[in-house]
């Protein structure tokens, strides 16, 4: 009883106390946007491989699939990074505040401040996080009311798709030493050229082997899906 009637008449923050408790916030935040960047990088190690087995085995179709799920990897570690900086640079914003909210006793208005915050609301990876922290601040008049401007900044999802095709040749080239010009024109499966003596594998032998070739793409394709999500 005594807990909730303590609760319920709990003293109010001061300013500083406000702005360390958003600053822990921000850096917990930031410390797992570092920790989904580790987890997309050790499972494109992963992706890497698979990309030399499949120009191994001439498998165009396979390897350009895999190149390109890389790219979208990478395309998402570089906004990841940029979350990072303007979580980063909202902590110093604030605790540069501090000085300030000793001097006049309350917070002061920031521009921006407002324009960060407004900018990471769109991050799926922490929009929760900046939606309660949007909240405090306008209720302790850090920030103003907000101009929801999603539409226009919105990523135009072609042109994101023409820049990951322009991308797959560098990541072929890079991984497996072979450039999309070099592979077979063919996206169809195909196998290494056998010896002519050597006999042909049994149809049913060969679907399961490429049943199983593509379960493992699939996987690795849900795995990274996973860790960027």
């Amino acid at each position: 009883m005594m807990d909730r009637v303590k609760g319920v008449f709990k003293p109010r923050p001061t300013p500083q106390e406000q702005l360390r408790e958003w600053q822990r916030r921000l850096r917990q935040e930031a410390r797992n946007v570092e920790r989904q960047v580790r987890d997309i990088q050790r499972e494109e190690k992963n992706v890497q491989k698979s990309i030399r087995e499949a120009v191994r085995r001439n498998d165009t179709g396979s390897a350009k699939f895999l190149a390109k799920e890389i790219v979208r990897s990478r395309k998402v570690i570089d906004r990841l990074y940029e979350n990072r900086a303007q979580l980063n640079s909202i902590s110093m914003h604030l605790g540069e505040s501090v000085a300030t909210a000793k001097a006049v006793g309350h917070l002061a208005k920031s521009s921006e401040v407002l324009k960060m915050v407004n900018n990471l609301m769109k991050a799926p990876e922490i929009s929760r996080t900046m939606m309660e922290l949007q909240k405090e601040m306008l209720k302790a008049g850090v920030i103003e009311e907000i101009v929801n401007d999603a539409v226009d900044s919105a990523i135009d999802t072609e042109d994101m798709e023409d820049e990951i095709d322009e991308e797959v040749d560098k990541v072929l080239s890079e991984v497996a030493g072979e450039t999309i010009s070099q592979l077979p024109a063919t996206t169809k499966r195909e196998k290494m050229k056998q010896p002519a003596d050597a006999e042909a594998a049994p149809p049913q032998q060969q679907a399961v082997a490429e049943g199983d070739d593509e379960a493992e793409l699939e996987a690795l394709r849900a795995r990274l899906a996973d860790v960027r999500s």
